[in-house]
């Protein structure tokens, strides 16, 4: 069968289903799918139904906002007093003068520079756009207005194309795209040379200059025979032999025990969310108890009957115990000499380690690629120890699976833009739904205006989920490198299926139409081909120019979704929904008060495509230049008040988004002057000298790509770029060597990672023992002694229920964290690394992760951190806090704060007092009942330490964080700090005031 009998097969086949107009009206519905669509009016009522339903939010917010604060504004509540925004008053304007006075700089100690780098790209966008306005309604409208042949057919939108300028000169057109290309230049010039103030100021930040991360080189695709400590710093000898001592660390080969880990986390939530379903109404139990399949993953599991169900809580509360138990064992076993080929090496001096950075970028010593550290956060460790072939590899292989979901996606796209958005073409093709269509028009038209806007939402929401993925298993060592790689990704594809297939659909099927018209007249297949050719530049011209008053509507309606950023409608639907409709866990009613973490990926693309829109219709509509200025210029306030109040970055970049953004504008330029250069080869006075003229702006935006890249691009990445002598750190140095703790700091989170304990509400505590039939205990009672009670105090204390027939003794329940009703909330709980991994990583909280505080003994090592001072023999381990003189003091007991006396110091997990940085009610609010039964209590006694408790007091039972089987999350082999508390602090020098 040739090509013209399948086109016949296949038109025979639509026009015997549907009657014989139905084809031919697909092909007519292909060929122009925005036909009835946009009428005159379209663009008024775009911009009427956009600016006034984002003023009705934006006055909707103004009243709601004061409210609602842990929606709308819960930075304010849980950063700490550096980052903490400035405070909003309870008026219903006051959120705007905050916004007005908080400047770039102090925006940067508020949210971050990545969130600086943010709003300073939007307000680019802002200015270049209301400078491309001016410019292009001034020059452009009044050349095409009157150069048009004036149709009376030709709506007044038309009329301002160039679709019927005939022969006539276009200098105009071609003056304006050398000053739209001058004018981005100077925008993109001045911003790189801000980028770059702004990165020198990060490189200069006391943040900076006392994290780990700042100071320290990473290694990879280390070859076997240096795979150790002393390899890595002999790699760098031999490219570097002037360099001074490093410490360095090798990785070890952790095996399953991150499988392990994740096996743990995902049956401790499970067994949270049966237990929550299960005691929502303590005192009326269901009748049955829940009931849940064996996991696979279980070693047991063929010890199971098959197929059949057990009791939930009782065979997940064994799983986690095995699980524990089993991640103590392969932690204890790891294999120091089994090494994997990636490390790290610090240096003292943060100029020394950029510098040799910088010095090794282009050199590969012995194959080993010798880079800047991230911060240990940002590292995605399972794709370290990947060769450099397998990276290879799994790169082409990635990138033709996002290729071919980009040509896929152009079949859906099409008929979503045909018939969903209005689903009257569907009925002209399909003649059973157009009988229904005409019987139930109230409720298809509901049907057509929500199914539309939601399936391309959840597309818009999949589709980074996806890249994001696929950039991963792509073998990205870094969060921040992966993210990068999803907005260059995203950006393809919006660019390629929204707007270049989008926009030429129409001439492209118009073409293929034409074509299989031809072929049914009897003509030859090629021929059809060849005198199609010939009229296609042309009808790629007329159909941009039809298409661009949507565009202009398109770019309109993008307010209304600003505006619902700002109403964090899907939040508060969200919170709705988990505290009425379901029974949620306290983890995840925590999860809910916690600010979220702010999508950079999706904004950067939404932003870029934006403006790759508006720039390619600049030369042939001038409106979409203005509709784009009023976009950007709402949302710079909007973005402005939502990164300073309620997103916080999850992982900190420093601000090295710039250039991903940077090349993608120079882009979008470029394809704006190929469209430029396609109207006046259509348009102009058939010279074609315009055409060659325009040719040079092209070549003028990659050099001058060229030139920022090597003017800006080194100073903004390095720190310095010299060698520099081996100069002593400015940071004082601990004399144990507790500063640069390099194996634990860059070392796998699974060898260290603390592991979560299952939670449960409070109310529950007096059924909690009945529903385990005491099966928990494991004998633990006789040796853990009174868990309940503090180092043997009263029950003033702590008041706990009592265990029958043991008068004043608390009921135990191991491995169990109750949560109170008040502690609800994730300003308890923001220290800890199970939660504020994802809210933020402990930046904003006052706990950075790689922070350097030398001289500073036991507050350095809190919960996140991978390492804790054991206490002294025989002394129990107190918490301090700083006096007025700056050396440490043992604080009182009537400190108003149950963190104050809740475990002590020696252990990892307690969420320590740090005053003057942690704004936490742990430390601050003296209404709390546990600080009340405190307030009057006797001096602390010289007895056994206090037993371990929930960071935020929230009660601990039994197996405390160390869970079931008392894991120890940390190493306890470190030197003893300077406690005033110990022996040996009298027996050295003390260090000077100011160094505590």
């Amino acid at each position: 069968m040739d090509m013209n009998d399948f086109i016949r097969h296949a038109r025979h086949l639509v026009s015997g289903r549907d009657g014989p107009n139905a084809a031919q009206e697909l092909l007519d519905l292909l060929a122009d799918p925005f036909k009835q669509r946009l009428a005159d009016g379209a663009v008024w009522s775009a911009l009427g139904t956009s600016v006034g339903i984002t003023l009705a939010i934006a006055i909707c917010f103004s009243f709601v906002r004061p409210h609602n604060s842990v929606v709308y504004a819960p930075k304010l509540k849980h950063a700490d007093e550096k980052h903490a925004p400035p405070p909003i008053g309870r008026g219903y304007h006051a959120w705007v003068i905050p916004l007005w006075k908080t400047s770039e700089k102090d925006f940067v100690s508020y949210a971050g520079l990545d969130a600086a780098i943010f709003l300073r790209f939007t307000k680019m966008c802002r200015n270049i756009f209301l400078t491309l306005s001016l410019l292009g309604c001034g020059v452009l409208v009044p050349i095409f207005y009157f150069r048009n042949s004036g149709d009376e057919n030709q709506t007044w939108l038309m009329r301002l194309t160039p679709s019927q300028v005939w022969d006539q000169p276009l200098w105009g057109l071609v003056i304006t795209a050398y000053l739209i290309n001058c004018v981005i230049c100077g925008f993109l010039w001045w911003n790189y040379r801000r980028v770059l103030q702004l990165r020198r100021i990060y490189f200069e930040s006391e943040e900076y200059q006392r994290s780990l991360h700042a100071r320290t080189l990473m290694l990879y695709d280390i070859p076997k025979g240096k795979g150790s400590d002393e390899g890595i710093a002999r790699i760098i000898d031999s490219v570097i032999p002037q360099s001074s001592f490093s410490r360095t660390a090798i990785a070890r080969n952790v095996k399953h025990l991150p499988d392990l880990i994740q096996q743990h986390d995902h049956t401790v939530r499970k067994l949270e969310s049966v237990l929550a379903k299960y005691l929502k109404d303590p005192q009326n139990l269901p009748a049955s108890r829940p009931m849940c399949y064996p996991s696979k993953k279980d070693p047991s599991y063929d010890t199971y009957p098959k197929g059949q169900k057990v009791d939930a809580i009782e065979y997940l509360t064994q799983r986690i115990k095995d699980l524990e138990l089993e991640i103590k064992e392969a932690r204890k076993s790891i294999d120091k000499r089994n090494t994997l080929p990636y490390g790290f090496a610090s240096y003292d001096d943060i100029s020394e380690a950029h510098a040799i950075a910088y010095a090794m970028r282009k050199k590969k010593p012995q194959g080993t690629t010798v880079t800047l550290a991230p911060r240990p956060n940002d590292i995605i460790w399972d794709n370290m120890p990947l060769s450099p072939s397998k990276r290879s590899w799994r790169s082409i292989i990635i990138n033709l699976w996002i290729a071919l979901l980009t040509v896929c996606w152009i079949a859906p796209n099409a008929l979503i833009a045909v018939f969903l958005v209005n689903l009257n073409n569907l009925g002209l093709v399909w003649e059973a739904f157009q009988t229904s269509l005409s019987a139930n028009t109230g409720f298809w038209s509901i049907v057509q205006g929500v199914i539309s806007p939601a399936l391309t939402s959840l597309i818009y929401l999949v589709l980074p989920i996806i890249f994001r993925r696929l950039s991963i298993k792509a073998g990205d060592r870094t969060k921040t490198g992966r993210e990068r790689h999803v907005v260059a990704k995203l950006y393809a594809f919006f660019v390629f299926n929204n707007l270049v297939v989008f926009s030429f659909f129409s001439t492209i099927w118009g073409f293929v139409s034409t074509v299989i018209k031809e072929t049914q007249k009897g003509s030859d297949l090629w021929q059809a081909f060849k005198d199609q050719s010939a009229d296609f530049p042309s009808g790629l011209f007329i159909s941009l120019c039809t298409i661009s008053p949507f565009w202009i509507t398109w770019l309109l309606q993008r307010n209304l979704g600003a505006a619902i950023d700002l109403a964090q409608l899907w939040t508060l639907i969200w919170g709705f929904f988990m505290r009425r409709l379901s029974n949620p866990t306290p983890r995840q009613l925590i999860e809910l008060t916690a600010p979220p973490a702010f999508d950079y990926a999706s904004y950067y693309n939404f932003f870029l495509f934006y403006s790759t829109v508006a720039l390619c219709f600049a030369g042939i509509q001038p409106l979409v230049l203005p509709a784009a200025a009023l976009y950007f210029s709402i949302d710079v306030w909007l973005k402005k008040y939502l990164l300073l109040y309620i997103f916080v970055t999850k992982t900190e970049s420093g601000g090295l988004f710039w250039r991903v953004l940077f090349n993608r504008f120079v882009f979008g330029t470029i394809l704006s002057n190929v469209v430029i250069w396609l109207a006046v080869w259509e348009r102009g006075d058939g010279t074609h000298k315009m055409a060659l003229a325009v040719i040079p702006l092209p070549i003028i935006m990659v050099l001058f790509k060229l030139y920022c890249s090597k003017a800006f691009d080194d100073k903004i990445y390095y720190y310095s770029t010299r060698s520099v002598q081996h100069m002593e750190s400015s940071i004082p140095k601990d004399p144990y060597g507790r500063d640069n703790r390099l194996a634990s700091r860059f070392g796998h989170p699974a060898l260290y990672k603390p592991l979560i304990t299952p939670m449960v509400h409070a109310k529950a505590q007096n059924i909690l023992a009945s529903i385990y039939k005491g099966r928990l205990s494991d004998g633990r009672e006789a040796d853990s002694g009174d868990t309940m009670s503090m180092s043997g105090y009263s029950d003033a204390y702590v008041l706990g229920s009592m265990t029958a027939g043991k008068p004043g003794k608390s009921a135990t329940m191991p491995g169990f964290e109750l949560v109170p009703e008040s502690r609800l909330d994730f300003e308890y709980y923001k220290n800890r690394s199970e939660f504020a991994a994802e809210h933020g990583g402990g930046e904003i909280y006052g706990r950075p992760a790689d922070m350097m505080r030398p001289g500073t003994p036991g507050s350095m090592w809190n919960g996140s951190e991978p390492h804790s001072r054991p206490a002294s023999p025989g002394i129990p381990n107190m918490p301090r806090t700083a006096s007025p003189t700056g050396m440490p003091t043992i604080p009182r007991l009537d400190s108003p704060g149950p963190g104050v006396y809740s475990q002590p110091m020696g252990s990892p997990y307690a969420a320590q007092p740090d005053i003057g940085r942690s704004r936490s009610p742990l430390y601050t609010h003296g209404n709390d009942s546990d600080a009340g039964l405190v307030g009057n209590a006797a001096a602390m006694p010289m007895a056994a330490p206090a037993p371990m408790r929930a960071p935020g007091g929230a009660g601990m039972l039994g197996g405390g964080p160390r869970g079931y089987g008392g894991l120890p999350q940390e190493e306890d082999n470190l030197p003893p700090a300077h406690d005033p508390m110990t022996y040996d602090y009298f027996r050295t020098q003390r260090k000077p005031a100011r160094e505590w």
